[in-house]
């Protein structure tokens, strides 16, 4: 399949131009240093929003970067442009940052290794059009209107794109992503509801999110308070998303566990979660949204066991932290657009373990908690304030709570956990269930 991209100045480049724009600046590059990679990064998107009722013209856009990294004697230059024509100012550019950089130790970058393999976070059928975005934009509001709330904001994203990752020792990679997302805040009396959906695929459901959203808004406007103390609670995957996002993630992450700002640093082949919990990095997931075979230095990505039946077994590297501490890139290099260096991340963050009813007893449901960017990354303590929480009971929402604080520590939660739902959502590139904690600490009266 040829794809066709725009660039600077309303012109157009194929597929094939591209392939032979990357090659030579490859060989431009290996006149001036040891090394070099080349990344492309391409893409269409359409956006319709939602403002109260009223949706908004719904607008696309087409991108097209390049970004390149020169390693000369260790010391590595990177530069970004979004116009790959100006590829000469772009490479000047790097080899100059690179004369600017401290040396450190490095093995090379990586060379081919294994066959073309079938697209993992691609569906064809997702197309990039207004009138999909705006359909889906009604479908919400059909779903909200079950409830008496009035809707505030929402939208209705999608996208598809493609990767390209070169280098001078033989790499030539390329891939192609898809992805759709809605999302939709309600508001009822003071209380808000706020719901999305995103997938690779044309699997969303709008209606749902649509109603979920305004459930919420409607079914807390009459909160009762409650008392400070300790509770049995259920965190929904959002919930975790956000703690285990801003403690756990950066916890496991090579750079910081060798420069000192890891509580899990001397904690390798230790117990640091139930037993019947594996958090892993599965790269394979059949339509994951961070789905890859190869990093985004070309190193071949690996089923990571991070947890596994609450041992510690890995923290994650990239080709930078791994050669300055002696250590195997995981192949967890990930970057964030053509521009910058990689950084180390995750493909997909899978949290895992034996599944049951975890609704069969009187519980407090947090669907989502607003602060958790303020715990403490190194101690694991939190404080934050949970969203639309309520009393579970009888396997289904009983009376709402109007405020409530939640106050605990990510790394003993993961020892606390007493029950994994059978279901499970994927928030940003995790894919978590909900979990159940016993004797959880709610500041309320």
């Amino acid at each position: 399949m040829r794809w066709w991209v725009a660039v600077a100045q309303n012109e157009t480049i194929s597929t094939d131009e591209l392939s032979g724009l990357v090659d030579t600046i490859i060989r431009a590059g290996e006149l001036l240093v040891e090394e070099i990679e080349v990344y492309i990064a391409g893409g269409e998107s359409v956006s319709a929003e939602l403002k109260k009722t009223k949706i908004g013209v719904a607008t696309g856009s087409k991108s097209l970067g390049l970004g390149i990294r020169t390693i000369d004697h260790g010391r590595i230059g990177s530069s970004g442009t979004n116009d790959p024509l100006a590829w000469r100012k772009c490479l000047d550019a790097a080899v100059s940052s690179g004369t600017l950089a401290t040396p450190q130790e490095w093995g090379g970058l990586p060379g081919p290794a294994g066959q073309e393999q079938p697209l993992l976070s691609f569906d064809p059928e997702v197309r990039v059009e207004a009138g999909i975005a705006e359909e889906a934009i009604n479908e919400m509001l059909k779903g909200a209107a079950e409830f008496p709330v009035q809707v505030m904001s929402g939208s209705s994203d999608l996208s598809t794109g493609f990767l390209h990752l070169a280098n001078s020792n033989g790499i030539c990679y390329s891939t192609k992503k898809s992805m759709v997302s809605v999302s939709l805040e309600a508001i009822s009396d003071q209380s808000t509801g706020y719901e999305f959906d995103q997938s690779v695929r044309m699997s969303v459901d709008p209606e749902n999110v649509g109603k979920k959203a305004a459930f919420f808004a409607h079914h807390n406007r009459s909160g009762a308070d409650i008392k400070t103390g300790n509770y049995l609670l259920v965190l929904s995957p959002m919930a975790m998303a956000q703690l285990l996002g801003n403690v756990f993630i950066p916890a496991v992450n090579g750079r910081n566990v060798h420069a000192g700002r890891s509580k899990l640093a001397q904690s390798l082949g230790q117990e640091v979660a139930d037993t019947s919990i594996s958090i892993y990095d599965d790269p394979f997931r059949i339509f994951g949204p961070g789905s890859t075979w190869w990093d985004a230095e070309g190193v071949p990505t690996r089923h990571i066991d991070i947890i596994k039946d609450g041992i510690l077994n890995e923290f994650l590297y990239d080709l930078k932290s791994g050669y300055r501490y002696g250590k195997q890139s995981t192949g967890s290099a990930l970057r964030s657009g053509y521009g910058g260096l990689p950084g180390i991340g995750y493909h997909n963050l899978v949290f895992d373990g034996p599944r049951c009813n975890i609704w069969d007893e009187p519980a407090i449901y947090v669907h989502d908690v607003v602060g958790a960017h303020t715990a403490n990354p190194m101690s694991g303590d939190f404080s934050v304030e949970i969203s639309n929480p309520s009393w579970i009971e009888n396997g289904t929402f009983g009376k709402p709570i109007r405020k409530a604080m939640y106050a605990g520590n990510v790394f003993d939660l993961l020892k606390e956990i007493d029950g994994i739902a059978k279901g499970e959502r994927i928030i940003g590139s995790m894919v978590l269930p909900e979990v159940r904690l016993g004797g959880q600490r709610i500041i309320g009266t």
